[in-house]
């Protein structure tokens, strides 16, 4: 997006422990290291990964110029010898993740680094920047989009954006999650992702008249003439004009593709009445868009009491997820090699929640064979491979008593190579291909999953032989604890 290089967009202990482990002669140890999230975004049933593209861009370029060292070398901290290894740093360790636009749970790993300490540790912040970001305003366009019935959703944010990288990444973001375009011109530019508008109430306030206004708009966009309709009166004003200017520029020239927009009042009463209106004028092919701070509950409500509305404008509750505006995607260390061997490591805590899955993991995705449909997720220590022809037992690994056991069933790893020794060794689709694949895997979930309120919980479970090393890791440390 720009020449600006973002190597110190980073916290700042992820320098002084990169400078410590340097000193101390870790550096070159190697560690695994974990991204998941702990909760769904506004109680929903599951979220949507964005943000991967964005990582694999940062990885690539990052490097230390001489003006980062000097600075670092003026907060008077960190060792000649350590600014001097960061001449030559990059990163030469493997990451693995989920495509962008694959439908995520709670706990689960979305992406595993394995590299050196220093290396693993500095790039924390910014591969969380990029995946909380994206996977936030993702989950929260799928959730609006679903609310509008197949009816297009166009994003409309930019302004209410916080900040530039906010209105363009949230744009590229939420086309993930399936809005149909943008109102950012330079999402297009930069993404290919069709950008739309007309006009501004301004626009009518420049003429005489509200019906020179629409006249003169559609002798200038024939082809697109989408008028807003409550600049001063939708139904005495804005829709007889609307229909006027239809009838004299668009009508002699054979043009039936026409719309009007609704960004105020009562937009159930004003789009029935619109539509009558425009219906016994002859305009039954014109559209209803509509806008003014919707989410996916008024959305949904207006549905429900049977809004004519063809599609729908959304704003500054999208781009911002204002109902519940941060993602809380961690990255925890999972293990460490030693002498080859790799040692599980685990967090606990006095949150339940909060304690860690350890070890280098793989991510099954089980989908029942007869239906398509996702059935559990599992996760399983790096080198199990899960057998589709013997019976699978799924179990809660915290109510350990709850189990079942799937047959005929597809076992499909989640977790793919991105980067291997520090090369990247896979090749980011396009954004209409990453939108098609989350509208697909989507489909994968059941209706009960994608519930706004009291969704089914969608099951992430651990293998008995995972489960079996974490259940150690919590005895021994217990007990270690105790004897101190």
């Amino acid at each position: 997006m720009s020449n600006m290089n973002y190597t110190l967009l980073c916290d700042f202990y992820e320098l002084t422990m990169a400078n410590g482990y340097f000193e101390l002669g870790k550096a070159d140890e190697i560690s695994y290291f974990d991204v998941f999230y702990r909760k769904v975004p506004d109680g929903g049933g599951f979220a949507i990964a964005a943000g991967l593209e964005q990582v694999i861009e940062y990885i690539k370029n990052l490097k230390f110029t001489e003006e980062d060292i000097s600075f670092l070398r003026s907060k008077k901290l960190f060792s000649e010898e350590f600014l001097n290894y960061l001449r030559t740093f990059r990163f030469t360790g493997d990451i693995y993740a989920v495509p962008e636009g694959t439908p995520i749970f709670p706990g689960e790993p979305i992406m595993t680094v394995r590299a050196r300490s220093v290396e693993a540790q500095f790039i924390e912040t910014y591969v969380l920047l990029c995946l909380n970001h994206q996977s936030l305003i993702a989950t929260k366009s799928n959730r609006i989009v679903r609310a509008a019935q197949g009816r297009p959703v166009m994003e409309f944010g930019s302004r209410r954006a916080q900040g530039s990288d906010g209105a363009i990444m949230g744009s590229r973001a939420a086309y993930i999650g399936g809005c149909s375009a943008t109102a950012c011109a330079i999402s297009d530019k930069l993404f290919d992702i069709p950008a739309t508008g007309t006009m501004a109430h301004s626009w009518v306030q420049m003429f005489d008249t509200e019906y020179e206004a629409f006249e003169s708009y559609c002798k200038t966009y024939p082809n697109n003439a989408t008028l807003l309709v409550d600049t001063y009166d939708v139904l005495k004003s804005g829709v007889p004009n609307a229909i006027k200017a239809f009838d004299n520029v668009l009508k002699p020239l054979g043009i039936k593709k026409c719309g009007i927009r609704l960004d105020s009042g009562d937009i159930t009463y004003l789009s029935k009445k619109a539509r009558k209106m425009l219906d016994e004028a002859g305009y039954t092919e014109c559209k209803i868009v509509v806008s003014n701070s919707l989410d996916e509950i008024i959305i949904r409500d207006l549905m429900l009491q049977g809004a004519r509305i063809d599609s729908f404008g959304v704003g500054e509750r999208l781009i911002t997820a204002k109902s519940n505006p941060v993602f809380g995607g961690v990255y925890k260390l999972v293990a460490v090699e030693k002498d080859g061997a790799i040692i599980p490591k685990i967090k606990i805590s006095e949150n339940p929640e909060k304690i860690t899955n350890p070890h280098f993991k793989k991510v099954y995705r089980i989908f029942d064979n007869e239906t398509g449909t996702a059935v559990a997720d599992q996760l399983c220590v790096y080198d199990e491979v899960i057998d589709e022809k013997e019976p699978l037992e799924l179990f809660d690994p915290v109510q350990v008593w709850k189990t079942k056991t799937v047959t005929n069933y597809t076992a499909k790893e989640l977790l793919v190579p991105i980067f291997k020794d520090g090369e990247c060794v896979y090749e980011c689709p396009s954004i209409h291909e990453i939108r098609d694949y989350c509208k697909a895997q989507i489909m994968t979930l059941w209706d009960e999953v994608k519930r706004f309120e009291n969704p089914h919980r969608y099951y992430v479970d651990l293998s008995r032989k995972l489960w079996d090393i974490k259940q150690g890791l919590l005895m021994n440390r217990g007990k270690n604890n105790a004897k101190k």
